[in-house]
């Protein structure tokens, strides 16, 4: 997992008015004006939240004549859906596995005590 991606992605989606924006554009592309409607706020303010959205790779931007249209980077979606359950996971995947110790396997005691994995993942 690219943990800086990661961040980025949600960060981007840490504002409710971007949420709103995101998911009036699962419904489809839309122009800049028709998304404007929804919201108690300016042009530019639309477009601080847009660019937002795309820098994160979230949302594609089209532009048609003096139009601007923006729709949803479904796959982009995707990646933060599995990279989420992913993170959630106790896989193999996962950064760290449950580990005993010799002593606590001879005696049959259980704990849980979480070690790093040799396979850690080292952030970016």
């Amino acid at each position: 997992m690219d943990y800086e991606n990661y961040a980025k992605v949600a960060k981007a989606l840490a504002d409710p008015k971007r949420v709103k924006i995101v998911d009036m554009l699962s419904c489809g592309a839309m122009c800049a004006c028709d998304i404007l409607e929804h919201f108690d706020f300016t042009q530019p303010t639309l477009s601080h939240h847009i660019n937002l959205l795309v820098k994160a790779g979230l949302v594609t931007t089209e532009k048609s004549g003096t139009w601007h249209y923006y729709d949803l980077n479904k796959a982009a979606f995707e990646k933060f859906k599995a990279d989420t359950a992913e993170l959630m996971s106790d896989t193999p995947a996962c950064i760290c596995e449950p580990v005993r110790s010799k002593a606590v396997c001879e005696t049959g005691e259980r704990t849980d005590q979480l070690m790093p994995n040799s396979a850690v993942k080292s952030i970016k």
